[in-house]
């Protein structure tokens, strides 16, 4: 049976427990470990064989705890060769500032509206490029062999939002008729995007 003082603690510690900070279980310093702070593994290439060629690893406050309230996260990408691609997407609560490590890529964003200016460079081995908050951006393998990069992102949870997967991947579905006139698009189009996505329809 627990004292009165051990019941107290016990109560404490679960309300700090269960305090949410960003969203994310809240955990009592007292109980913090050298495991919720750290990683291992992110020298392993990781596997690119999919329809775009790159494999994101971020690791953010779900994969290091100790990050809540931080502020920053980190990513590696890797990118197969011959156009290996980190797809149009944007970053809802970040801004990245990514290096090159290995390969050669074409990297860009666009800027919001009305402009829409698009801003690109290539990039090689120890060069840094930075997208800023919010704005949609991608990256290309351009050379004959894989690419690697790190990416430090300027929130613990960044988000992702993968401009054609949001948009012709949705759930439920958009209605086709306001993807065609947006895209300026015939309908029939948009529902082989929707299906080829894996949108849900029902």
């Amino acid at each position: 049976m627990l004292s009165i003082e051990e019941h107290e603690l016990h109560t404490r510690c679960l309300i700090k427990c269960l305090m949410f900070v960003n969203g994310k279980f809240c955990k009592d310093p007292k109980m913090a470990t050298a495991n919720d702070f750290s990683f291992s593994g992110l020298n392993i290439p990781r596997n690119t064989g999919n329809r775009v060629g790159s494999n994101v690893t971020l690791l953010n406050v779900d994969q290091i705890p100790g990050l809540n309230t931080l502020g920053i996260s980190l990513a590696r990408i890797d990118y197969a060769p011959n156009g290996g691609l980190n797809p149009p997407h944007t970053h809802p609560r970040a801004t990245e500032i990514l290096v090159v490590v290995e390969g050669t890529l074409y990297v860009g964003f666009v800027t919001s509206n009305p402009e829409n200016r698009f801003i690109s460079k290539v990039l090689y081995p120890g060069d840094v490029f930075v997208f800023p908050f919010g704005l949609i951006h991608f990256q290309l393998n351009i050379a004959k062999t894989p690419a690697v990069v790190f990416a430090g992102l300027s929130s613990q949870n960044p988000g992702t939002i993968t401009i054609a997967n949001a948009v012709f991947g949705s759930d439920p579905l958009i209605n086709p008729d306001v993807l065609a006139k947006a895209f300026h698009l015939d309908i029939k189009i948009v529902n082989y995007l929707q299906k080829l996505f894996g949108g849900n329809s029902e």
